[in-house]
């Protein structure tokens, strides 16, 4: 593994993990705040999955969040599935942006000054994460083993029916 990934992975699991301890530690907090937006996600979620009947307390969803969190980034700080990991933890970032950092609806100015820097900080983190999500460590990624099978295929097809042509085009000669 590259010395680069060796420190960059921990750090950048670093904040998720913290976060998600902070949101297990303080979920009845924070749950007032995240409220409004579990209000609108409980039906899309529900809708999504309707055999599965999707809690409504806001506390259980921002432990289920901190859960997440924490089992994403200790999975992304030890190299464990590190792409997944990624991903999971960009998904964790837009609940518990909206539900913090809403800074849009903030009356005092250093307020919302404070929101608009974490929220901005979630979307470098969000960044970094994609970038993750998109690190092959220097290996094929999925989309690039797909495209090369399917021209590899291609090339056996073609050479399969060049050969088939030439074996009846032997056999026609042969018999005539």
């Amino acid at each position: 593994m590259a010395l680069i990934r060796l420190l960059a992975r921990p750090l950048l699991a670093s904040y998720f993990i913290a976060n998600g301890v902070d949101s297990l530690r303080n979920a009845n907090a924070l749950a007032a705040q995240a409220a409004p937006v579990t209000e609108k996600l409980q039906p899309v979620a529900q809708r999504a999955v309707p055999n599965v009947t999707v809690p409504k307390d806001p506390t259980l969803w921002v432990r289920a969040n901190g859960a997440v969190q924490i089992v994403a980034g200790a999975a992304l700080a030890t190299g464990h599935f590190p792409r997944l990991a990624s991903g999971v933890l960009a998904a964790s970032l837009v609940p518990s942006t909206a539900t913090r950092y809403r800074f849009w609806e903030a009356q005092d100015k250093a307020v919302r000054s404070d929101q608009q820097t974490h929220f901005l900080k979630n979307a470098a983190l969000a960044g970094g994460l994609a970038i993750a999500a998109g690190d092959t460590a220097g290996k094929p990624g999925l989309l690039w083993r797909a495209r090369h099978t399917a021209k590899d295929v291609r090339r056996e097809a073609a050479h399969a029916v060049k050969d088939a042509k030439l074996e009846a085009k032997a056999f026609k000669a042969a018999h005539t």
